[in-house]
């Protein structure tokens, strides 16, 4: 039945299964307790490299890397490993729904780097979808001295940018022959090699259920990276604001969170931000193909 469905389709199916299951690794993150962000971090990864390791094996695709994209798959693998630790970061401190909508800024980071790295040409309405996205921001932030969660929401938003450099440098390397699946490999082992340090001198030794959470956060990491499969990002991309909202469920019945006010209008900007965007990249391209 799924296979008769047009490729658009599939790739809204696949996109929000993968927010829901990105949405799942946030909670399974906070569910771990009080283990440290690099052990959290290294789990995630370990579990994610198995996995996408076993498909690159089972599709049978030779793990090389073409001499022109190692520079930014190394670039891919330090942003997306920053990234995800300050993002982990945010979701031990933060509400689930302010943690993920801080990293959903990343693909208007992912504009700004691709005008820097990609010699891209930033339009008037991408400028102003990114101004707008980042006032969104600071109502989720709120930086004044009355908030105690302020250091945990910059670390939100700095994990926002990680992951909108780290796709800007993907971009560029599959452009210049690098298959996906093995830029997820290498930035799977990348930040389990980079972490292993940080455990060895803080190693806390998790209980049972905190391995389940962790193996499981990184199942859900690892199957939530398949989401471009069938349709270009610039058709379905926008769906995925809808971890968003799974994720303020999740953190209303099974953490007691509910954001306030300022949180709720920072969503509704910065997912107005992405709609407007998201509308204008579609038209762009149709007017170029066309």
């Amino acid at each position: 039945m799924l296979r008769a469905l047009p490729n658009r389709t599939k790739g809204v199916l696949c996109i929000l299964c993968a927010a829901l299951c990105f949405s799942g690794m946030s909670a399974f993150v906070h569910l771990a307790g009080d283990l440290p962000v690099f052990e959290k971090a290294f789990f995630r990864n370990f579990i994610a490299a198995i996995i996408v390791f076993c498909m690159i094996r089972a599709r049978h695709i030779p793990i090389r890397i073409e001499k022109d994209g190692r520079l930014f798959v190394l670039l891919r693998c330090v942003f997306g490993t920053a990234g995800l630790v300050l993002n982990f970061y945010a979701i031990d401190r933060l509400d689930l729904a302010d943690a993920n909508m801080l990293n959903k800024l990343s693909p208007f980071f992912a504009i700004i780097f691709s005008y820097f790295l990609l010699r891209e040409r930033v339009r008037p309405v991408q400028a102003a979808a990114v101004a707008g996205a980042f006032l969104g921001a600071l109502c989720i932030i709120r930086p004044t001295g009355a908030n105690m969660a302020l250091l945990p929401a910059i670390g939100g938003f700095f994990g926002g940018m990680g992951a909108g450099a780290a796709y800007t440098c993907l971009r560029r390397a599959t452009s210049q022959g690098v298959r996906s699946q093995i830029v997820v490999l290498c930035f799977s082992c990348f930040s389990c090699l980079f972490t292993l340090p940080f455990i060895a001198a803080h190693f806390v030794m998790p209980t049972a259920p905190q391995l389940l959470c962790l193996l499981m956060c990184g199942v859900c990491g690892a199957f939530g990276q398949a989401a471009y499969t069938f349709a270009p990002a610039r058709e379905i991309s926008v769906y995925d604001y809808t971890q968003v909202i799974f994720s303020a469920v999740m953190g209303y019945f099974l953490f007691g969170q509910t954001p306030d006010a300022l949180s709720f209008i920072g969503y509704a900007v910065i997912i107005t931000m992405a709609v407007v965007s998201f509308v204008y990249n579609n038209r762009a391209a149709d007017s170029a193909a066309g």
